[in-house]
């Protein structure tokens, strides 16, 4: 009976063993790579509870989910000969389990190691076709994009994609960063004297239309005061025509106009002579003998 006891407990051991064997459970973000001598017998790619041959098959277990790699700043070369340094993380999943276990044998360190080398030939890649200043001015999104379309086509191989390669700095070697912001800064400030001195050009040629423009309008004034200058001489001299025409008002104009004359002559100080001759007009009219 006790023997018996045993022999229940053993099969019932080895039962459970057995079971527990001959399944396995996936999560969501993975992969099972189910192999028989290490030879792949099938992919399974959807969370759940997986049979398998005990002692015979073995799972290898493949994460789905996107793995950050953070790799070692590195130096670049310019096509200008000029040094860099990049520092970058690269972000990258398995897409095909069959092809990474071929050939990385489904090792994340594997991948890391192969990713890493395959961007960093990217990045030599696209920055030595390009120049220092070309570099500086495209870094961020359209650089990240650029090396992580070149770096795709040789991961493939693998069976791994590469979501970004992502420049975290793309930075100057500190022997060359004082001489590079002092050329950035003359350059800078090249442009900023090209713009002022723009300015300064269009505000002459301004100035200058200002003062061809008064130039003008004073001319005109001018030819317009000598217009009505003229004709106000020549309706003076048609007024006094027409004064000594008449008998009358000629000699009324000849008084007013001596007048004048006496005015002026007796302006001024000190003892004042006036020296009429008898049959002046203005002696008659001091003498009263005007008829």
């Amino acid at each position: 009976m006790k023997n018996k006891k045993i022999l229940l407990l053993v099969i019932l051991v080895l039962a459970v063993f057995l079971g527990v064997s001959s399944t396995y459970s996936l999560r969501e973000n993975e992969y099972g790579i189910r192999l028989q001598f290490n030879k792949i017998v099938a992919i399974d790619e959807s969370a759940g509870l997986y049979f398998k041959i005990p002692f015979i098959q073995n799972v290898r277990k493949v994460p789905k989910s996107i793995q950050l790699y953070d790799i070692r700043p590195s130096d670049v070369m310019t096509s200008d000969k000029k040094s860099m340094i990049a520092d970058m993380y690269i972000l990258w999943r398995v897409v095909n389990p069959t092809v990474y276990y071929q050939t990385l044998n489904a090792n994340v360190n594997n991948a890391k190691d192969r990713t890493g080398i395959t961007v960093y030939n990217s990045v030599k890649s696209v920055i030595s076709s390009m120049t220092q200043d070309e570099i500086i001015e495209a870094r961020g999104e359209k650089l990240t994009q650029t090396i992580t379309s070149d770096a795709n086509p040789d991961i493939q191989k693998y069976g791994i994609e590469i979501v970004q390669a992502q420049l975290k700095s793309l930075d100057l070697p500190d022997d060359n960063k004082q001489a590079v912001y002092e050329r950035m800064i003359s350059e800078r400030n090249n442009i900023a004297a090209s713009y002022t001195a723009e300015g300064e050009s269009k505000a002459k040629k301004i100035q200058n239309e200002t003062d061809k423009q008064v130039a003008i309008l004073k001319a005109q004034a001018e030819k317009n005061s000598a217009k009505l200058k003229a004709e106000g001489e020549a309706k003076y001299m048609e007024t006094l025509q027409q004064a000594y025409n008449d008998k009358d008002k000629a000699e009324f104009y000849n008084y007013i106009r001596s007048l004048d004359a006496l005015k002026v002559s007796l302006s001024g100080t000190g003892e004042k002579k006036l020296m009429l001759g008898k049959d002046s007009e203005l002696a008659k009219i001091l003498y009263g003998k005007i008829e």
